[in-house]
Parts: structure tokens; sequence; C-alpha cells
């Protein structure tokens, strides 16, 4: 009886310990998918449990912060931590003063039954939790009560600092207004990448978006604009005076003093942007005395390009508006640095201003180039004198910078170097690598944006130090940051898209070591993110899984190789070449393929035997000139060459981004090509593809005409389409199609007509990516 007493006591152990083997969480190095990357970050043996029962242990400077994730982590979990400042003797958190770590740096140590985050203030407390919260199920970043979630996280040593001080977005709410609700939840966003600066473009043409209390038409005038928002925005043409203006909103200055505390407590610094001297029609519909003419205006309801009605530096009265503005902005925003812009003013109505061409004679100036530098410098003195720095994009060197300002290099890098060799402080967010208003991924199948082409792998290239700097210069640069302008960005829904994921890969340019980064692995961490983004229902872009084809022509065999390829090394892609839909049965892609006719190819993406991201849809045309010798009247020009040789006639069609590689363009001139088809063939179509995007400065033929020859010499009319120039804010693509009766010739001749000249004044581009030969 004893031997099977002791039997069922075995047995029950066994049963016991395979329980809670089975619940027992074991990590891998593959877990620690914490973005951006930490400096050094060390998986030991080990887990902690966060339970009801879990103390976070902070003093009076930190317990916000700690109430803060208790406050996150009870939505989710259903139990609430104690914050105390008592240490228990097990299953605690605790926050640990270090004044011998760096501003923003910290250490965590999780150790079984305890965690230990050591940091000199609350921003590297913030940013620990923030890793805390990466290590946690993704389940945890809902706002709703998840049943049956172990909260457990892996025992790790990191150790962890920023590498640069400057990691910001900015979000322009300008061109389109965005709520506070809005802005906070970017904020948080923000935060869990350990981004600190919040860049706020409050002002610009299109809306003054802050509450100036000794300026109320600031608001009242400025922040509203007649609704066009039907009307692409390059083509919304100039509203009445006395419109009614129905678009648009502001802050009021206790909004802005809310936004700026919860910014603060997430370790966010919100920096003000309050245009000068240009962008700025939004001030001067509500007061036009602030501009050289005092014309009356209304607020543009889109694009305005030249910016003339900017304001006037020759009047004192403007700089006591500017001085009475900057006065209540300063008094909202604790932020050391104020944004005053300086960029893209059109100084036309200076040079005839008497006020202006009295204040350069008075002040030995010898340009409006000097005046802007003069304006600059003058409202330098006033924010320095207000123990606040100047900064401002990097227009403000023209004329001579102001001694101490701040640049912000945008029009590439230029700026950056030029300001850090005078021993000026720069913050790098080129366009190349930073404008995230540029397109994302295939512009077919991306929303409207405004132009450009920063895929996520391009921004995680970024390096705010840039070649050709001394190691005094590189002291100099701050960081770095993103930036949102929102001319094309209407709905939140469409800001999301936008930030994200390439935020992370932003964050993590500014923050991790350079010689860490890693974009294979980056890849591998930033789709444990999107998990992450799905539960907080961020509507980010998956873009990255986009498939692209590339093809290359073999004239000896007669046939196109095709690559396929996305962002993401090693991708399962999966591709049919009959038109038919993709599943797991589809042909897997191991290399690049030939085909020699014309084919419809659907590829996409394959994770775990399951779709993702877009179906890429592409119908190659395989025509009779493909291949073919073309000849050139007139050389296309040296930035758009395409396939060059063959671009007329490598089958591969053009996307409406036209950096794609696959246009041609001619700048001014007509476009005139010869294509010898070799042998008498038999055509009864020719159709040329083109471009519009006016915007860019692209515009479709005004005329096409086709010509066919048997020897090269003769030529006969086919046919020809003329088109009169319109007005089109869209970007479009168009096939001009001429059919005639059949007959066998060998040579095409094809001449498109160039707009000439734009109707802003400057050279046309005329864009070609394929002449179809049927």
């Amino acid at each position: 009886m004893k031997n099977f007493i002791n039997l069922i006591v075995l047995v029950a152990l066994v049963l016991l310990a395979s329980c809670d083997q089975k619940t027992k969480k074991i990590f891998t190095e593959a877990d620690l998918s914490v973005i951006p990357k930490p400096v050094a970050m060390k998986l030991t043996d080990g887990t902690f449990q966060f339970t009801g029962k879990t103390k976070l242990v902070a003093h009076s400077d930190q317990q916000q912060t700690a109430q803060s994730f208790s406050e996150d982590f009870a939505k989710v979990s259903g139990f609430t931590m104690e914050v105390s400042d008592k240490l228990p003797a097990k299953n605690f958190l605790q926050f640990v003063v270090d004044d011998t770590l760096e501003d923003e740096g910290y250490t965590l140590v999780v150790k079984g039954s305890e965690i230990i985050i050591s940091a000199k203030g609350r921003n590297g407390f913030v940013y620990a939790l923030e890793t805390i919260k990466q290590l946690l199920p993704a389940t945890f970043e809902g706002s709703v009560l998840v049943e049956d979630e172990e909260w457990v996280i892996p025992n790790v040593e990191v150790s962890d600092a920023p590498r640069f001080k400057w990691r910001g977005l900015m979000l322009d709410v300008s061109r389109h207004f965005f709520d506070t609700a809005y802005i906070k939840r970017t904020i948080d966003r923000m935060a869990m990448l350990k981004m600190n600066t919040l860049h706020w473009h409050l002002v610009d043409d299109q809306g003054w978006r802050i509450e100036i209390k000794k300026y109320p038409k600031l608001t009242e005038v400025g922040g509203f604009r007649v609704d066009q928002e039907d009307k692409s925005w390059n083509t919304r043409p100039n509203a009445a005076l006395g419109t009614e203006a129905t678009y648009g909103g502001f802050y009021t200055q206790e909004e802005i003093k809310e936004v700026v505390a919860y910014a603060t407590a997430r370790g966010i610094t919100v920096v003000p942007e309050i245009e000068m001297p240009a962008h700025v029609s939004s001030a001067v519909a509500a007061y036009p005395i602030l501009s050289c003419l005092e014309n009356e205006i209304m607020v543009p309801s889109g694009g305005v390009w030249p910016i003339t009605d900017i304001y006037c530096p020759g009047k004192e009265t403007t700089f006591t508006f500017l001085e009475d503005v900057l006065t209540e902005v300063m008094a909202l925003f604790p932020s050391k640095y104020i944004h005053v812009g300086g960029d893209e003013a059109t100084k036309t109505n200076w040079k005839t201003c008497d006020h202006c061409q009295a204040r350069i004679q008075s002040e030995n100036l010898e340009s409006v180039e000097e005046l802007q530098s003069y304006f600059i410098k003058r409202m330098e003195r006033f924010i320095s004198s207000n123990d606040r720095i100047l900064i401002g994009w990097d227009e403000i060197l023209e004329g001579g910078l102001a001694p101490g300002a701040t640049v912000m290099s945008w029009r590439g890098v230029k700026g950056g170097l030029e300001a850090s060799a005078e021993g000026h402080d720069v913050v790098m967010t080129p366009g190349s690598h930073c404008y995230f208003d540029h397109y994302q991924g295939d512009q077919d199948q991306e929303p409207l944006a405004w132009g450009g082409y920063l895929p996520l792998s391009k921004v995680y290239q970024f390096d705010p130090v840039v070649e050709g700097m001394t190691p005094a210069q590189e002291k100099h640069v701050l960081g770095g940051q993103a930036n949102l302008w929102a001319e094309y960005i209407p709905t939140t829904q469409q800001s999301e898209y936008m930030i994200f994921p390439r935020l992370a890969a932003m964050s993590e340019a500014v923050w991790s070591p350079k010689e860490s980064k890693d974009w294979t692995d980056f890849s591998k961490r930033v789709k444990g993110l999107f998990k992450r983004y799905d539960v907080m229902g961020i509507n980010y872009a998956k873009s990255a899984y986009q498939i692209t084809a590339n093809t290359e022509i073999d004239l000896a065999k007669g046939s196109l190789l095709v690559t396929l390829k996305n962002e993401f090394p090693g991708s399962d892609i999966r591709y049919s070449l009959d038109g038919s839909d993709l599943d797991t049965t589809s042909i897997k892609y191991t290399a690049p393929f030939q085909i020699s006719s014309s084919t419809s190819i659907k590829a996409a993406m394959f994770e775990d035997n399951k779709l993702l991201g877009p179906v890429l849809a592409k119908y190659i045309n395989y025509h009779k000139a493909a291949g073919k010798k073309v000849s050139y009247k007139e050389q296309y020009h040296k930035s758009y060459q395409g396939a060059k040789e063959v671009g007329m006639v490598n089958v591969l069609r053009g996307s409406k981004h036209f950096h794609d590689g696959q246009w041609q363009a001619w700048l001014g001139n007509n476009m005139e090509v010869v294509i010898d088809m070799e042998n008498d063939t038999e055509i009864s179509k020719i159709s040329v593809g083109a471009m519009e995007a006016q915007g860019s400065g692209i515009y479709f033929p005004t005329k096409v005409e086709a010509f066919v020859s048997k020897d090269g010499k003769k030529y006969t009319s086919v046919g020809a389409i003329t088109r009169a120039y319109v007005s089109n804010g869209d970007t479009e693509l168009k096939d001009f199609e001429i059919s005639f009766e059949a007959s066998q010739n060998r040579y095409v001749k094809v001449i498109a007509t160039n707009l000439g000249s734009a109707p802003n004044g400057g050279g046309s581009w005329l864009f070609v990516d394929e002449i179809v030969v049927e």
C-alpha cells in the first residue's frame, strides 16, 4: 500500500512538472525583436512574468512614468500593478537613477523575479519601458482586455543609448488639419520607436493653425479656406474675395499646452514651426498690411507657386507682429528650438517695394538675398534674447547665416555640409531619404502622393553624417528627421500609411550604432512590428512586400529575361504566367525566367503559405518591334535614359513614378525615332506611351504622328493625333494609338511634338516609355 501511495505521488509530481513545462515560455534570439536595435542586448536563461502582484518601485520623479506603464498594462491585463517607493523582496520592476549614464541612455536587467532599469533621467526610463513593451506579447499594444495571455518577457541584459540627440518627425497640419487626438496617437507611436522630437508645422500658405490671442484674425480668417477638396491640389483656382471658407481648423492655446504636456511625459519635445518670410499667405489674408502690396487675398485652397505674398521686411510693423506672435508661441512651447521656416521665398515684390528698398539702403545691403539674411538675423537676435535657438530650412544660409542659428538641411546635404563647416549645428533631413510624402511603392498601386520614390529600405540607408564631413563637422550633426508634408494627405488614415513603417526604419537610422545596422536583420524584426501595428489598428503600408518585375532583352535569343524581387531578402515569391490567381500551388520563384511571347504575369510574396501584400499584375505585350534597333534624331535627356538603345522597345511599361528607369525624356525638344523591323512586317497599329505630371513639368505631346517605309528613305504618314494643352493636376499615363489599314513595311517612324514651353514659363518635359508596333 505504501509503495502504491509513493507511485501516485511520483506520477502527480511528473504531471505537475509536465504542466509547468508546457506553460514555461522558451525564448530565443529571434524573440529579441526590438526596434530601434539596442546598442547591446544579451539573452540570458529564464523569464520574468508580470502579474497583479508585481510592484513598480519608483521615487517621485519617476512615479508618473511608472504609473503610465501600470495604466497601459491594466487595459489589456485586467490587473493593476502598484507603484511604490518601497522595495519588496521579489517580483518587482525598479527605477534606479544613475548619473553616470548618457542623457537618454539606459540599462535594463531582467532576471527571474526582478527587473532593474537604470537611467539618468525621464527619457531613459521611458525608452527602457518601450524596450520592455516590445518584448511583451504583441497583444500588449491593444486597448481591450486580453484573456488567457501570459505577460512574460525573457531575461535580458540591455545597455543602450542613442547615436543622435535629434530624432524627429515633422507633421504638416497646415495643408490638411488633424485634430489633437491624432497628434497624441502619433506621439505614442513616436515614443514606441524612441523618437524624441515632434516638429509641428503649424503655419503655411493654406492655413494658420495656432491661436494667437493678440491677433485673433490669424485663426478666424487664416485658419480656414474655401473647400476645394474635390479638386487636385495644384489645379485649385484662387477663390473670389468673400467666398465662404469652411475647410480648416486650429488649436487653441489650451490644446497646445495639453499636447506639449502629453509629449513631454513620453520623452518628446515639440518644436513649433512658425513660417517666415514666405509660406504665410494665411497670415497675409488675415492682415494684408504684413505684405508689400497690402492686397486683400483669400487663404489659398491648394498649391501656390511662386510664393510672392510674403512678409514685408521693410516695415517695422512686420517685426512687431512677428515678435508678438513668437512671444506667445514661446510661452506655450518649452522647446529650446523655435523653427522659423525661411524657405522658398520669391522676393519679386521686395525688388519694387519702397519700404524694402529703403531698408536695403539704411542697412547697407547689396541685394534682396541679403535682405532675407537681415530678416532672419533680426529674428535670431530676438529669439536668442529669449534664451531660445532659431532653426530654419537651409535657405537661411542665403545672404549669410545668423550667428546662433541651427540649419535643417533638406535640399540634399549641401546645406548641412556648409553650415557645419561654419561651426553651426545641423539637422539632416534630405528629401532623398527623409521626405515621407514621397511614394514608397509602385506608384500605380499607391495612394496619390507628392512624387519621388522613398521605399522602406532606402529610409534605412539614411545616415545624418555624410561623406565629406570632418570629425569637427560631425560633432555639429544633431541628428535627422522624417518630414510628412500634407498636400496629398487629406486623412489621418493616409497619414498613418505614409509614416508607418518608414518611421521604424528612420528610428533605427538615428538611434542605433552605424556598425550594427543590417537590412536583412531589420527586415525580420520589422515583420514583428507589423503584428503590433495590426493590434494597434495602424493603417501601415505593406508596400515593402510589393513585387517588382525587371526585364532585360536577350537580342540573340529573341526573348525577355524577367527578374522578380521585393524589399525583403529571401522572400517566398510565387507567380503565374497565364494571368491565373495565386495560391500555394503557384510557381515558386527561384531565378530569372525567359518569355518570348505576350504574357500576363502575376506575382506576390507568401509567408507561412499565406499571401502577403499586394499582387503584381503586369501584362507584357511582346509586340512586333520588341528588341528591334531604334535610331534617334534627337537623343533623349541624360537624366532619363530608360533602357537606352532598346528603351522604346523593351516591352516593360513605365509606372507613374518617372524615376523608375523605364522612361526616356526630352526637355523642350520633340521626339523623333525610327525603328528598323529588320524585315518587311505586316503592321496595322502603332501606339506611343506617354506620361503627364504637370506639377513636375511633364506634359503630354501636343501631336503624335506615325509613318511607315519600305526602304527607310521614303515615308508615308499613316495617321496623327493632335491634343491641345489641358490643365491637369493628376499624374496620368496614356497610350496614343494610331490604327490603319495593314501593310508590309520594314521601317516605322514616330514623331511626338513637345509642348515646348510650360505654362509657368519653364521648359516642358516629354516622357515616353514604349512604342508598340502591332
